[in-house]
């Protein structure tokens, strides 16, 4: 494509061409431009988007649990220029999940504060300072709340305890007007462990 609607992808190309050359990868696929860029240089990253491409619009910040390849931390930002059209850009990364820690974007956009706690609630990654990790009080959840309900690893406890919802098959809802049928065979939505994987259990040996 030429002309304007290539145009921003060219700026961005350029911007970090010099200081980050083949350490940025732009993704011009499904949705707004978006640019990935190693963990340690997050804030460097977030930094040369608002001062070299005028993305001073600071939307969102939030995470993704990609599993083994760890946390994707996505920040979307927006050039918001009177005498131009709005131009979007999505900034990413990954954290490993074994250790999820990053640098805090606070100092370049300071209402990623918000966001931070959000996504260090949700997900447990951590927030640093000038080397030293942000405490961050619950934003939405109970204090008394534990664990991180956006990762997908972690157990929907209201999943096991009532059955999955929806339409039953025939010979399931106890209608008796009908014929018997076969029952469907019984499946679990993701993240629900089997019963003998989640929950109490009675020792061993015992009549309960």
């Amino acid at each position: 494509m030429n002309g304007v609607h290539d145009h921003w992808p060219g700026r961005v190309r350029a911007a970090f061409a010099d200081d980050f050359a083949d350490q940025a990868t732009l993704d011009e696929g499904f949705g707004p431009l978006a640019v990935d860029v190693p963990a340690e240089r997050w804030v460097e990253a977030l930094t040369l988007v608002r001062d070299d491409l005028d993305c001073t619009f600071f939307d969102f910040l939030t995470a993704v649990d990609e599993l083994d390849e760890g946390f994707r931390l996505v920040c979307h930002l927006a050039d918001h220029h009177p005498r131009r059209r709005v131009e979007h850009l999505v900034v990413r990364t990954l954290v490993p999940r074994a250790t999820p820690v990053i640098a805090s974007a606070v100092e370049v956009f300071a209402g990623a504060r918000w966001h931070e706690r959000e996504t260090h609630e949700m997900f447990g990654i951590d927030f640093t300072l000038d080397g030293q990790v942000l405490a961050l009080d619950k934003l939405l959840l109970p204090e008394e709340f534990e664990g991180h309900p956006l990762r997908k690893d972690f157990v929907l406890a209201s999943r096991v305890a009532k059955p999955w919802p929806g339409a039953k098959e025939p010979g399931e809802s106890g209608d008796v007007t009908h014929e018997p049928a076969a029952t469907r065979r019984r499946t679990r939505p993701p993240g629900v462990p089997t019963p003998d994987e989640w929950g109490p259990h009675p020792p061993r040996g015992s009549d309960d």
